[in-house]
């Protein structure tokens, strides 16, 4: 356990460090709080000694060690405030009704994105609890047409398909079929049925039964897969702690889309949770913040991911107050 002076000086340190990305000395702590330098050095050593703060070689100064952030996150953190122009623009984006649920997603973690130089990423599923209601083309072309495909909770998706040579009486009877065989099925049990339910029984009602078939099985996959947005990704070239060619390649093939998913995967608990450097399978010099959200149309994970000396303050109420304006929408 610290004492409250230990505290105060490894805080300091912490939120120095974020700032300035510079070891921290002795005198600036001795300026702070007022203390002896001969007292600060020995309260260094103490916090070193705890696996705390480490040296550098490059400067006689202290910097957080991966436990002294993660100390100061779980014991010494306090959430600092939005700012009014912060606020503005993320409620703008939430008070706009004309905005679909992942369009609020992606513009408000573009905004974190923007105000803070760290990465964003939005994992969304549809709900399991989404059933399908009905299944709708609107032509566009002779050979194109519009498939809306709409779920009980009113969450509606569109896709563009082309279909040269197939008249619209076959679409309409490739979705009558599909209305009338799936409709009240969840949202992702729809390509099982498909595959189960209509492909061996299209053929006796659709001459271009195989090409129709396969096109509407690739608009439902596509529907009932991962939504997966990264924002920002080009942020960790700004930061001096990625300054390495190697470094920045193996953290830019971590954030591509097919790795992702599997490190920003869903946890079962519902809060913000903080993993730092190793706990983040990114980098170690990583760090990534994120939750789960969950509304009736949607559900899945959003996470900031920044340097290990992350504005963690703010990040954690910035994700606070995007998840819980998200689930209110």
């Amino acid at each position: 356990m610290l004492t409250s002076r230990q505290n105060e000086i490894l805080k300091l340190i912490v939120l120095e460090y974020i700032k300035l990305a510079k070891p921290v000395s002795s005198n600036l702590i001795c300026d702070r709080l007022k203390c002896s330098s001969a007292t600060i050095r020995s309260e260094m050593a103490v916090l070193e000694s705890f696996g705390l703060l480490e040296k550098t070689h490059t400067s006689s100064g202290r910097v957080p060690s991966e436990e002294g952030y993660r100390y100061y996150v779980d014991h010494l953190m306090k959430l600092k405030e939005i700012s009014a122009e912060d606020m503005l623009k993320l409620q703008l984006i939430f008070n706009n009704n004309q905005l679909e649920l992942s369009d609020c997603l992606k513009k408000s973690l573009e905004i974190v994105s923007d105000i803070t130089n760290y990465t964003s990423v939005v994992l969304g599923t549809k709900s399991h609890e989404n059933t399908l209601k009905e299944v709708n083309v609107v032509p566009l072309t002779d050979t194109s047409m519009t498939v809306i495909v709409i779920t009980d909770k009113g969450f509606v998706e569109h896709k563009t398909i082309n279909v040269p040579g197939i008249s619209l009486e076959e679409v309409k009877k490739t979705v009558n079929l599909i209305n009338n065989l799936i409709i009240g099925t969840p949202i992702d049990e729809v390509s099982s049925k498909l595959e189960f339910e209509v492909k061996p029984i299209i053929g006796n009602y659709v001459k271009e039964h195989e090409r129709l078939y396969n096109v509407f099985y690739n608009v439902f996959t596509n529907f009932t897969t991962t939504n997966i947005d990264v924002v920002g990704k080009k942020n960790i070239l700004k930061l001096p702690e990625f300054s390495s060619v190697e470094k920045v390649r193996e953290i830019m093939d971590k954030l591509d889309d097919e790795n992702i998913e599997n490190i920003v995967e869903e946890d079962d608990e519902n809060n913000i949770k903080v993993y730092i450097g190793k706990e983040s399978n990114i980098d170690d010099d990583v760090t990534m913040i994120k939750t789960k959200y969950k509304t009736d149309k949607e559900e899945g994970t959003i996470a900031i991911i920044g340097p290990k000396r992350m504005e963690y303050d703010r990040v954690v109420n910035l994700l606070e107050f995007i998840k819980n304006n998200i689930e209110k929408k």
